[in-house]
């Protein structure tokens, strides 16, 4: 899986499913200590592993004094339940209300008022928290003071009942904006319900409105001692620290919090059960959503594949060369072509940790029939395989993301998010050397039977959305 690329897909999804937008500006290193390996890319990081089973990834980066912190938590909207949906993003907004040490406001205020920002997200597979700043302030040691804040709120959090009240309100007025009113969002949430019906996947990572509305503070409370335990964190570090005083620090303010029981550790097992994210849904059909879009827009899906697996890296690599960018194939033959029939058009490989989905959305040009853009498409597949994917694309593809892999971790946020995310899920930071491995061995026979394997058969489902579709009764 090429999560460069699933970090495009994830900041779409975190645009219609999950949290507070990520609208910070990353400060830019401009000469970040790489070296070249092959062709490739070594970071030097230094990994810790606490005794309650906290994981610390420390990359020291002495150009600018700054840096930014990390901590994913391995909890995201699959392992939530009937009635719970929203609980993990819920508590992700929780989690900035205040806690022992440290009241209401004051994470915010002390960071932001010292020239730093912080933000989090929530997905269905994890939740990421993140600050970036001044290695000092005046006297004060930032790093320190960051470690002691966020150790604070993994054991101790208030989830003050007002708080907890006005905040449910704020989730509703969010779940509303991404879904209610935007089209795209409903088109979004209605492909992935329909997808992955049945699954773990099959929902909001914000939530169903009477989930949202009957969730009580015991209920996200108890989310929170399930899932925000040393053990099923990663700390990531980057920035002008020194690795071996950052582990100390670490140890002192982490080392006393104890891990998960047994019981909790035997229900995060049964959420990794592969036999609960198997698709099992109803191809083969068009779904039409009636809203205030004046051109129909659509997304039609293919069942997909789980993050890591060779046939992810492929249908990456697939995704890019049919609808990623300007030069793509379907952008130059539904766009910018002769007929041109759509405004816009892209493909994306969305890969979870379980399963996945592969897509194609786009909108309508003002007097085209969605139907017959639906007809079109469908008869299109059988053909893009042997017409869009060549030696060239295959290469260019090859070579903009040794560029995007570059790009990313020219800031401090960057290289802890790139060693966040293949930790996280992989369990080995280094993952990103195998990676590349995978993308610069894959030949244009296997992008076209991945291809054709993909397109065969009666396995999508379309959804588009129109003010011209029917209302629902």
């Amino acid at each position: 899986m090429n999560i460069k690329r699933c970090l495009l897909l994830v900041a779409l999804s975190i645009g219609l499913t999950s949290f507070s937008s990520c609208t910070h500006k990353s400060q830019k290193v401009t000469s970040i200590e790489m070296t070249s390996e092959k062709g490739g890319i070594h970071l030097d990081v230094k990994k810790f592993t606490l005794d309650n089973g906290l994981r610390l990834l420390v990359y020291e980066n002495q150009k600018l004094p700054i840096f930014s912190f990390y901590t994913f938590f391995d909890i995201g909207g699959r392992h939530e339940g009937p009635g719970t949906t929203g609980a993990t993003h819920f508590l992700e907004h929780m989690m900035f209300k205040g806690a022992k040490k440290y009241g209401p406001r004051q994470f915010d205020t002390l960071i932001e008022g010292n020239g730093g920002n912080t933000n989090a997200y929530t997905n269905f597979d994890n939740t990421v928290y993140y600050e970036s700043l001044p290695t000092k302030s005046g006297d004060m040691d930032m790093v320190e003071k960051i470690i002691d804040m966020e150790a604070d709120r993994m054991q101790h959090l208030a989830l003050e009942p007002a708080a907890f009240e006005k905040e449910r309100q704020v989730v509703l007025e969010e779940r509303k904006m991404r879904y209610e009113n935007s089209p795209q969002g409903q088109v979004y949430l209605t492909l992935m319900k329909s997808m992955f019906a049945g699954t773990p996947y099959g929902g909001s990572v914000i939530g169903e409105v009477k989930d949202l509305n009957s969730l009580s503070r015991d209920q996200v409370h108890e989310y929170f001692k399930k899932f925000y335990t040393p053990d099923n964190a990663v700390i990531i570090i980057a920035g002008a620290v020194n690795a071996d005083d950052v582990y100390e620090n670490v140890k002192k303010r982490y080392g006393s919090i104890k891990p998960s029981q047994s019981e909790v550790k035997d229900y995060r097992l049964s959420r990794d059960d592969l036999k609960l994210y198997t698709h099992q849904a109803n191809y083969g059909r068009h779904i039409k959503l009636n809203s205030v879009s004046k051109t129909p827009m659509f997304m039609l899906g293919f069942p997909g594949n789980a993050i890591g697996t060779k046939e992810s890296f492929v249908r990456d690599i697939l995704a890019s060369i049919l609808g990623q960018g300007e030069s793509s194939y379907l952008y130059k033959n539904y766009v910018t072509g002769k007929t041109p029939q759509l405004s816009s058009i892209s493909a994306a490989n969305y890969t979870l940790k379980y399963n996945g989905i592969f897509w194609l959305s786009g909108e309508l040009l003002k007097g085209q029939n969605i139907d017959r853009i639906k007809s079109n498409l469908l008869k299109e597949t059988k053909v893009f395989c042997d017409k869009a994917i060549t030696e060239r694309t295959l290469q260019k593809t090859k070579n903009q993301y040794l560029v995007g892999y570059v790009s990313e971790i020219e800031t401090n946020k960057g290289v802890a998010h790139f060693l966040g995310m293949r930790e996280n899920f992989f369990g080995d930071y280094l993952f990103y050397k195998k990676e590349m491995e995978i993308y610069n061995a894959i030949s244009v026979e296997e992008v076209k039977s991945t291809c054709h394997d993909l397109f065969k058969g009666n396995n999508y489902i379309m959804v588009s959305t129109w003010n011209k579709h029917p209302k629902k009764s």
